[in-house]
């Protein structure tokens, strides 16, 4: 059991030279948990999701790196960057496989569940939807309505449906095999982040202060909730129970889903937490941050895990981590 008086050991995962933008957990075939991250410094980094150890590099981009994607069997990795160009790796052997030119800096990118398409959203304000298995040149379809640079974009759970948010601060929720938009929600603020939850039921939005929750069946505000600074990322545990947020006081926090309350909060970056994510079991949630690293935080504080080693019975910290 936890006990109350441990506290938080967090990994810290080094090796980046600029700030992190963007994580992304996925399970491989064999069981493994793999963590990719996007960065500044134009180089994501594949690492072991349970133990924060660094797998391999990706090079290639020639700007600054702002979406990764994998797909669920974690074969594949997409990278959107200000290079112009989305790129395609051989997880396996951290080779590219296609890079795909673009009009101006990729913001998003989104493998589709079984790897045959990729999404990506664009600065110049538009949608593209690629069919792999054409090569490296051959765009297939596009999503034009956004009025600002597209943000995020994430495959709803029946794979009909896309859902889009951008700097023109609103949601965009489109019919994935017309292209037309079948949905259209203007936001108070300008969107930090967009996550699916684990059982596809609702998308949660950071906006200023703000953590929301949205229905991904009728698209209406579920739930909203103020924290003390502007929030740039949030997660929902597949519990449902509570989600962690971050953003510009170098905290995260771990919410109540029902209340809004806090639980508890960790301080551990040295600058803005920019994303956030869940690990598919839910045993950890990493960070990524203005100061360059990746951060990993046990979910329930003193449960034996990887790297997280409790044996005092006492209930003292006897944590023996490091990364």
């Amino acid at each position: 059991m936890a006990s109350a008086n441990l506290r938080q050991v967090v990994l810290t995962c080094s090796g980046h030279t600029r700030p992190v933008v963007d994580l992304c957990f996925a399970r491989s075939q064999s069981g493994k948990c793999l963590l990719i991250s996007a960065c500044k410094d134009g180089k994501p980094m594949l690492r072991d999701g349970v133990t924060g150890d660094w797998i391999g590099t990706f090079e290639g981009h020639k700007g600054a790196v702002w979406s990764v994607h994998m797909d669920p069997s974690a074969t594949l990795a997409a990278t959107g960057s200000a290079d112009f160009s989305a790129k395609i790796w051989d997880l396996s052997t951290g080779n590219e496989k296609l890079s795909l030119p673009h009009k101006h800096i990729v913001r998003a990118v989104e493998l589709s569940p079984d790897g045959s398409q990729l999404t990506t959203g664009s600065a110049d304000k538009i949608i593209r939807r690629f069919d792999l298995s054409a090569g490296d040149d051959k765009e297939a379809f596009t999503f034009d309505g956004h009025h600002g640079a597209v943000k995020y974009v994430r495959l709803l759970g029946d794979g009909k449906r896309l859902l889009s948010v951008g700097d023109d601060r609103s949601i965009r929720v489109w019919d994935f095999i017309s292209g037309e938009c079948i949905h259209t929600q203007q936001l108070p603020g300008i969107p930090q982040s967009l996550e699916i939850s684990a059982n596809g039921e609702q998308f949660v939005i950071t906006m200023d202060r703000k953590v929301t929750f949205w229905s991904t069946v009728n698209y209406q505000m579920m739930r909203e909730f103020e924290l003390p600074c502007k929030m740039y990322a949030a997660s929902l545990h597949s519990a449902g129970e509570f989600f962690v947020c971050g953003g510009d006081d170098f905290k995260m926090y771990k919410m109540n889903y029902e209340t809004g309350e806090e639980i508890e909060s960790f301080k551990g970056h040295f600058g803005p937490v920019h994303c956030c994510a869940f690990s598919s079991d839910g045993e950890l949630y990493a960070s990524g941050s203005e100061d360059g690293t990746v951060r990993l935080w046990q979910t329930i504080v003193g449960k034996t895990y990887g790297l997280w080693k409790y044996v005092d019975a006492n209930g003292s910290d006897a944590a023996k981590a490091e990364s």
